[in-house]
């Protein structure tokens, strides 16, 4: 299924603004085990991730796209200029939420809804594509599946394939859950810690660890097993503690560099904790041009207040 063409090219070229936006902000947080502007890792370059959210920004905002192909011509673009995987579920995040704007049979309203009936109207053809991306992507610490196996051709909605493995990846389960983690748990933590340290890199810095924390990582989880992922979140747990304890955040740099080259030491990558991080910057960078969208269209709403008391226009 494809979206249709809209005369508002402005409109693709606000989403992927938005898009290099959060691509760049998570590339300059300092995250302990991941690729950023402060250390590279894991046989990966910080310029490589630059290159790659390049690139994918110009598939990402097509709007002759369906979501699989969406994805997979991304994937492909990637492929292209650095050889290797640096952002497939930066790509499975960040392409429904593109659709939601791009996609004019999805219709109007906040774009929570939005995306709800994407991942509802995801077909079989766009569950294909995306075995496809993955495949091309080759993702680490992947193995088969008895089920909806990548290495075959799809036989069943992207929703449905996503519920096979919602229960061991977190990506999996944004689409089934459409996105609560991100803006339940992690768009308000975002909001808060830019609030603290009036910094975006630091409130980025902050919400990933959060993530890791609360969230054992699911590419740790595929490389290392589930205790690992468990004990790097107890990790992270203190690290997010003694950052949060910091008026000023750049007091505890030196302390998450050290637990930096310790986790890459050991090989640590918490990979799904930097594509969750990337996704929750993408959504908070999309508000106003959802906001736009909403008085365009009549359709917009305040959701109730957060438990942390933020209230989010989305």
């Amino acid at each position: 299924m494809r979206s249709t063409d809209r005369p508002d090219v402005d409109l693709n070229q606000q989403i992927a603004t938005a898009y290099r936006e959060a691509c760049r902000t998570e590339l300059e947080a300092l995250k302990p085990g991941n690729v950023h502007r402060f250390a590279d890792g894991h046989d990966m370059t910080l310029d490589a991730f630059i290159v790659s959210a390049e690139v994918t920004a110009i598939p990402l905002t097509d709007p002759s796209l369906s979501l699989g192909e969406r994805i997979y011509q991304a994937v492909a673009a990637t492929r292209e200029v650095v050889g290797c995987n640096t952002n497939l579920g930066i790509l499975m995040l960040c392409a429904p939420l593109i659709q939601a704007l791009l996609d004019e049979r999805i219709g109007s309203g906040p774009l929570r809804d939005r995306l709800q009936r994407v991942l509802l109207d995801a077909s079989v053809e766009d569950a294909d594509w995306l075995f496809r991306a993955i495949q091309l992507a080759a993702p680490g610490g992947l193995g088969k599946a008895s089920q909806h196996d990548v290495s075959q051709k799809a036989t069943a909605p992207v929703k449905e394939v996503m519920a096979h493995a919602a229960e061991h990846d977190l990506i999996a389960r944004q689409y089934i859950t459409g996105y609560a983690d991100l803006f339940d748990f992690s768009l308000p933590r975002l909001e808060m810690y830019e609030r603290r340290w009036s910094s975006r890199e630091w409130a980025a810095t902050g919400l990933f660890l959060s993530l890791l924390a609360h969230f054992p990582d699911s590419h740790i989880q595929r490389k290392y097993g589930l205790n690992t992922a468990l004990e790097i979140s107890r990790r992270a747990t203190l690290l997010s503690v003694g950052l949060c304890r910091e008026s000023q955040a750049e007091k505890y740099h030196q302390h998450l560099l050290q637990a930096d080259t310790e986790f890459k030491r050991e090989g640590i990558n918490p990979g799904t904790s930097a594509d969750l991080t990337v996704a929750t910057l993408f959504i908070s960078n999309l508000k106003p041009i959802v906001s736009v969208l909403e008085q365009t269209t009549g359709c917009s709403r305040v959701r109730d207040s957060h438990p942390c008391g933020v209230r989010i226009r989305i």
